[in-house]
């Protein structure tokens, strides 16, 4: 059975869609399709919270855009996992946030585990995401290798060096089984090192690969008819409440 995946880059440039196709085809299996897009009329700049929130908005219209284009799952690819739940909220097709997925996953490989994400200001966003995600029994350090996502486009080979060395050294200093790369892009480049002849280690979580097959899965799952996403409580969307206040609420505040 196959499925059209979008993963949709958050970051309001196409920079990062040939690095993030690149590196994640190698993995489509069963005549899954990914197209990799990028949010529009947008900050660039997703490292600062006030860029990041109007970038969810963009992340939002990507998402709807997305299920009316006839995909049948969307990843929002960028570990602060932005606008997940929301988006959620507005499609009926998965949407998967690459954080959340691979922290689901992590336990396949390890029971306890570090997250390496990539600068300083990170890290507290992403401890909170993991409290969050009720990962905290699980998860034994945050920390970072201090780039810079526009930086990192530059050099990818360097944040794939820091990167790997990072997790080897908070791995052992927290006593942890495996470290989660939490950063689409430090996760891309680090993919891309392997591609040119680095060794893999296989104790390093990609979330970009583990959101992929989360996302299969559960497109897969959805054309079967066994996947429906529950409207009861937390997903209950204004539209089927009240389509018409909806619509309003797209035309008078929504992004455009």
């Amino acid at each position: 059975m196959s499925v059209k995946i979008n993963f949709i880059n958050p970051f309001g440039t196409d920079a990062y869609n040939g690095l993030i196709m690149e590196t994640m085809t190698p993995y489509l299996t069963g005549g899954a399709e990914l197209v990799v897009t990028n949010t529009k009329q947008c900050p660039e700049n997703i490292d600062y919270y006030y860029s990041k929130h109007l970038i969810e908005e963009a992340v939002f219209e990507s998402c709807i855009e997305a299920e009316k284009n006839g995909f049948d799952a969307v990843i929002v690819g960028c570990c602060y996992d932005p606008g997940v739940r929301v988006a959620r909220e507005l499609v009926d097709i998965p949407v998967i946030g690459p954080l959340e997925a691979t922290m689901q996953l992590a336990p396949y490989y390890g029971h306890e585990y570090v997250l390496v994400t990539d600068h300083h200001k990170a890290v507290p966003y992403l401890r909170d995401m993991v409290r969050l995600y009720g990962e905290d029994v699980h998860c034994r350090k945050v920390d970072c290798i201090d780039w810079w996502v526009t930086d990192m486009i530059q050099d990818t080979e360097g944040v794939a060096r820091d990167a790997v060395a990072a997790a080897s050294k908070i791995r052992q200093e927290a006593d942890a089984d495996v470290c989660i790369l939490g950063c689409t892009i430090i996760s891309a480049s680090y993919e891309k090192s392997i591609m040119n002849g680095k060794p893999r280690d296989t104790s390093i979580l990609n979330p970009n690969t583990m959101a992929l097959k989360l996302a299969q899965s559960l497109a897969e799952l959805k054309k079967q008819g066994a996947y429906s996403i529950s409207r009861r409580a937390y997903y209950q969307s204004l539209q089927e409440r009240n389509a018409e206040e909806f619509e309003s609420v797209r035309r008078r505040f929504g992004h455009r």
